[in-house]
């Protein structure tokens, strides 16, 4: 078995070196740490940071949806020359929506997510002392950190961020000349993703190599909980797919600053034609969307992987079709990278093309309705706990299925063509792929903060967390398909030169109104996390009475996970309320011969 062999040796050879680590300076334990765990953290809080910012932005342009005629003085000490004559700056409205989806979706719910959660629980789930590559795994965050530092930098240039929409097509993002956001803003944006892409690729190579290399004896693939099975399907994609967009920014950045015309053809401006020829935008919307596309999955698998474990975990049942959810897993991360051009259907390809690329993609709802059927059976007449990480992860199932729905409307081209650029595209991918995502990512904290910090977070806060946040993210999103249905248009900066839309003036404030009470609601979750590192109850061991590996751990987590040997692994990790056994648990690493009164027939050959 490959796993037996990776870990035991590195593990004893880690011993031997155990001492050393307790003599660190600060600036090797907390800063330019190899530890998988301090590194987790680190992308947890810089995750947070730009939530708080992505968060902000979000407020501003529902300010202006929400009051698009009144003014908005009262903003200049902070946004500055952005404020004409007590009004937003319709430029400066558009750098906010790019802003806002980029943030948010690769620094917060890619690396946030991902990186967080993936690098604290691969080794301490699989029974590893550590990351194959501590040293990769380091450079991972800081690659992430260096690109956080320019992306947030270009918020403060003159010209203004980039504001050509988080999908930066061309010829908006590829001429300096077009807007103001398209010049130094733009350029700091594909220097920023550069470097973003090369953290990713960093940490998923780290992550592929640990699964496969550093599982604990008898820890086969068939044993490993749904978390890892997701953290490593994850940075599968990630690996086949970010290249693709480092590609198409690499272009973006020859056609800007070398006069290539890889994306340029036939642009004129002010009535001038400029020499570029031959080029096709839709080209990088093909790189830009194979993987926009797997970058959906990327940012939700995590989520899933987490909410399928504490689901079980809290509603002390195993986990319903365990094959059948890595089966699910398996089928949307092939599905997902065939599915792009169905963000093309109205850039004029063939029909047929179209039909096929519809096809593809309401089959891939297949796998996605395995595994929330599956999520379903495993609540069904469990005996269930309402933790607060189990109610973010019950909010998951019911985002994932609201926005899921709309996803079978918008994978028809005939609807999508008319649906395309409404708000019914926004309130669907904020529901499917935003709040669930987020929602996955807020349980997964709740459920890990203990093996995380040693301490507990506040439960009575973590409930007015869920439920502000729960009604708010329907209140806001679920308005969104009815206006998008009649045809209100995304991007727009004011809707008041339309009369058609001015009935939809208190519907929109309504929801303005809701995105901002969810936003502030946010700090109640960053006031329980903050404090509860500090002054939170002292957690147990075991908190949740889980079965898996992390929670064999001691409670002050050392360098190297545990202190001893690794313990071996002998039964699946779902062993929850099993007839016979002594208490509602069994943990992965309790042999057979240990548990003969519940053991089935086929385990008492195990014994």
């Amino acid at each position: 078995m490959q796993g037996g062999i990776g870990v035991t040796e590195p593990g004893h050879a880690h011993d031997a070196h155990h001492d050393e680590h307790h003599e660190q300076s600060f600036l090797q334990k907390y800063v330019f740490s190899t530890d998988h765990k301090v590194i987790a953290k680190q992308f947890l809080i810089t995750g947070i940071f730009w939530a708080i910012i992505g968060g902000t932005l979000s407020s501003l342009f529902r300010l202006q949806l929400g009051w698009p005629e009144s003014t908005m003085e009262w903003l200049t000490p902070f946004l500055g020359k952005w404020i004409e004559a007590g009004k937003l700056n319709p430029e400066f409205y558009l750098a906010l929506v790019t802003m806002h989806g980029t943030i948010m979706v690769f620094f917060v719910l890619t690396a946030g997510l991902s990186g967080t959660f993936s690098n604290f629980l691969i080794p301490l789930q699989i029974g590893a002392r550590d990351m194959a590559s501590g040293f990769m795994n380091m450079l991972s965050y800081w690659f992430f950190f260096l690109s956080s530092v320019v992306m947030f930098s270009s918020l403060f240039i003159e010209t203004g961020p980039a504001a050509a929409g988080w999908t930066i097509y061309p010829p908006l993002s590829a001429l300096p000349q077009a807007i103001s956001g398209s010049g130094a803003g733009q350029t700091l944006w594909l220097v920023s993703m550069a470097l973003f892409i090369i953290s990713q690729l960093l940490g998923g190579v780290n992550y592929i190599t640990t699964v496969i290399n550093l599982r604990t004896q008898g820890m086969s693939m068939s044993k490993l909980p749904l978390t890892i099975w997701s953290f490593f399907l994850t940075a599968i994609l990630g690996l086949l797919s970010f290249p693709v967009l480092f590609s198409a920014a690499l272009l973006l950045i020859f056609d800007r600053s070398f006069g290539t015309s890889f994306f340029l053809s036939d642009i004129y401006i002010a009535g001038q034609a400029l020499s570029n020829t031959g080029g096709s935008p839709i080209l990088f919307q093909h790189l830009f969307w194979f993987l926009g596309h797997p970058e959906v999955y990327i940012v939700i698998m995590p989520a899933m992987g987490m909410v399928s474990e504490i689901l079980a975990t809290n509603a002390r049942k195993p986990i319903f079709g365990y094959r059948a959810m890595i089966g699910s897993l398996l089928g949307i991360s092939l599905l997902s990278f065939i599915v792009w051009a169905h963000h093309m259907f109205v850039t004029g390809m063939n029909p047929f093309l179209g039909s096929v690329f519809m096809f593809l993609t309401l089959i891939i709802a297949v796998p996605s309705a395995v595994k929330v059927f599956n999520w379903l059976a495993t609540l069904w007449r469990g005996n269930i706990r309402f933790t607060t990480a189990m109610l973010f992860s019950i909010g998951f199932v019911s985002l994932f299925i609201a926005g899921g729905l709309t996803g079978i409307i918008l994978g028809n081209a005939a609807l999508d063509i008319q649906l395309h650029n409404t708000y019914f595209v926004v309130a669907h991918f904020h529901l499917v792929m935003g709040s669930s995502a987020f929602f996955g990512l807020w349980a997964g904290v709740y459920h890990w903060f203990p093996k995380m910090f040693g301490r507990m977070m506040d439960e009575k806060l973590g409930y007015i967390h869920f439920w502000l946040t729960f009604i708010g993210v329907y209140l806001v999103f679920l308005p969104m398909h009815y206006v998008g249905i009649a045809g209100f248009p995304r991007r727009y900066y004011a809707w008041t030169g339309f009369d058609t839309f001015s009935q939809f003036a208190d519907l929109n404030k309504f929801i303005s109104v809701a995105a901002i009470v969810a936003f502030f609601g946010q700090f109640i979750f960053i006031f329980n996390f903050f404090y509860s590192i500090f002054r939170g109850r002292r957690a147990t061991e075991n908190p949740w009475n889980s079965t898996t590996l992390e929670w064999t751990t001691p409670v002050e987590l050392g360098h190297g996970n545990w202190p001893g040997e690794i313990p071996a692994v002998h039964r699946w990790p779902y062993d929850y309320s099993k007839p016979g056994a002594a208490e509602d648990f069994i943990p992965q690493n309790v042999p057979y011969s240990q548990t003969q009164s519940s053991n089935l027939p086929y385990e008492k050959e195990m014994e």
